[in-house]
């Protein structure tokens, strides 16, 4: 008896937790979501990829990939763990950024970050849930800080 209602207390709690997940629906369409995650910079494709990369790491982000072929670097933030009711949170933020060389000169970029939450329960029972921000002054203060970062760099060549 003492084995088994840890399990069935697990299986109930899991299902509980499944049970209170909703699927995403976006609150913005791709125009909107575009209008303030895209930017356009008058530099080298060169400049702003290094100044986007420079700028995840000041923010404290973990690079996992960057490309300069295809333009595209994915990063996460630390993961913060907490302890819920017999179960294990731990959040990060997720990033992307995507760069492209428009003509000589005039390069964009495209940044998108998502909030994830994920809860591990006993016995290896996981659930992960994914939160775009689409804060439109979130994405405006990254930008200042990447055109601050090309202007170090434009002056510095």
């Amino acid at each position: 008896m003492r084995t088994i209602l840890p399990k069935v207390f697990t299986i109930l709690l899991l299902v509980f937790i499944a049970g209170c997940a909703t699927e995403y629906q976006p609150t913005k369409t791709g125009l909107e979501l575009q209008s303030f995650q895209k930017r356009e910079f008058e530099t080298a494709k060169k400049t702003a990829f290094a100044s986007v990369l420079s700028v995840f790491q000041d923010l404290g982000y973990i690079v996992d990939s960057a490309d300069f072929n295809t333009g595209f670097i994915t990063a996460k933030s630390p993961t913060q763990n907490s302890l819920g009711f017999a179960v294990n949170i731990m959040r990060d933020t997720k990033a992307t950024a995507f760069i492209e060389e428009l003509r000589p000169n005039n390069t964009s970029i495209r940044l998108n970050f998502v909030k994830t939450k994920e809860l591990s329960g006993a016995y290896g029972a996981k659930q992960v849930q994914d939160t775009p921000i689409e804060d439109p002054k979130f994405y405006e203060d990254v930008f200042a800080k990447i055109q601050q970062a090309i202007f170090v760099r434009s002056g510095t060549q």
